[in-house]
């Protein structure tokens, strides 16, 4: 009867944990996983020509909270994106995205990690920043 009682103890202490700490913050260690909203902080190039676009260009979006799974998106749809920090993404932008010149809405990505069944809120999108094509 005692090692019946040992393995159900873990469980328990796992459930008394999730109904204990529930919502991610600080105090609840099954957040682990949890991805935070990217921020970006500023574009680069900000302003290219549409020439440029015709020939597809790299755009590199700067900030912070950048995870592997972040992505670019420029009007509304998602870019092939590379992570190369937790602090920088790179996307190639062409004209299936932005098909004439004017003010293109860039944003960063990051969708909501394995948590969020544990009552964990993660990922989102950022604010959006203004990509000028002339």
């Amino acid at each position: 009867m005692k090692r019946i009682g040992a393995l159900l103890l873990p469980g328990s202490t796992l459930l008394v944990a999730l109904l204990v700490f529930q919502g991610c913050n600080a105090l609840n260690p099954l957040c682990g996983s949890s991805r935070p909203a990217p921020i970006i902080g500023s574009l680069s190039p900000s302003t290219v020509t549409f020439a440029e676009v015709q020939q597809g260009f790299l755009l590199t979006v700067n900030g912070s909270q950048f995870v592997s799974s972040s992505v670019v998106v420029v009007n509304g749809t998602t870019l092939s994106t590379l992570a190369t920090s937790s602090q920088q993404l790179q996307a190639t932008v062409t004209t299936s995205v932005v098909s004439a010149p004017g003010a293109a809405s860039v944003t960063a990505k990051t969708p909501s990690g394995n948590s969020s069944d544990l009552g964990c809120s993660s990922g989102g999108t950022s604010q959006a920043l203004v990509l000028t094509v002339t």
